[in-house]
C-alpha cells in the first residue's frame, strides 16, 4: 500500500502548467513542522520538513485557483520516486507526493489577511480517476533546487 497524509503550509503558489499533450498539472511544495527531543540537551525542538507535491487535471486546476503560498492544507496522496541528471551532470533521485485529494485546513481569509466572520474549515477537491495512475515525467527535477523541465510527449508514460 502506498498512501500518505500530510498537513502543512504551502511554500509557494501552485504553478499551473500543461504538457504538450494538453494535460494540466501543478507543482507546489509543502512545509510540515515536527517536534523532536534533542538527546544532548533534553529539550524539545522543532524542525521543518519540505515535500514536493504534484497534482493533475482538475485537482491541479483547483490548487491554482484557490491555494496560495502559506495556505494550510490537508493532502492525501501517494509517494513516487524518480531519477534525473542535474545540470551539473550528477545523477540524483527524488520523491514527489502525487496529490489525490487536497482540502483547506485554515480559516477563510480576506484579501488583507484578516479573518472573515465566516470561518470556512474544510472544503477542497477530491480528485477522481483522472488523477490516479499518472506518474510524474521521468526527467522532472526537484523544484526546490532547480526549475523542472517542461514535460514532452516523448517522456510521459501515458
Amino acid at each position: 500500500m502506498n498512501k500518505v497524509f500530510l498537513s502543512g503550509n504551502l511554500t509557494r503558489d501552485p504553478e499551473i502548467k500543461r504538457t504538450p499533450n494538453g494535460r494540466t498539472y501543478s507543482r507546489m511544495g509543502i512545509a510540515i513542522n515536527r517536534r523532536y527531543k534533542n538527546q544532548n540537551t533534553g529539550q524539545y525542538e522543532q524542525v521543518t520538513d519540505f515535500f514536493n507535491l504534484v497534482a493533475w487535471e482538475k485537482t491541479a486546476e483547483f490548487c491554482g485557483r484557490y491555494l496560495r503560498k502559506g495556505s494550510r492544507v490537508l493532502v492525501e496522496g501517494r509517494l513516487q520516486t524518480y531519477n534525473y541528471e542535474g545540470r551539473d551532470g550528477v545523477k540524483r533521485s527524488g520523491v514527489d507526493v502525487l496529490v489525490e485529494n487536497i482540502e483547506f485546513a485554515d480559516s477563510k481569509r480576506l484579501n488583507d489577511g484578516q479573518r472573515s466572520g465566516n470561518d470556512n474549515y474544510g472544503g477542497g477537491y477530491q480528485g477522481g480517476n483522472d488523477d490516479l495512475g499518472v506518474p510524474v515525467p521521468d526527467d522532472s527535477v526537484p523544484f526546490m533546487d532547480e526549475t523542472p523541465p517542461t514535460p514532452t510527449d516523448d517522456n510521459l508514460p501515458f
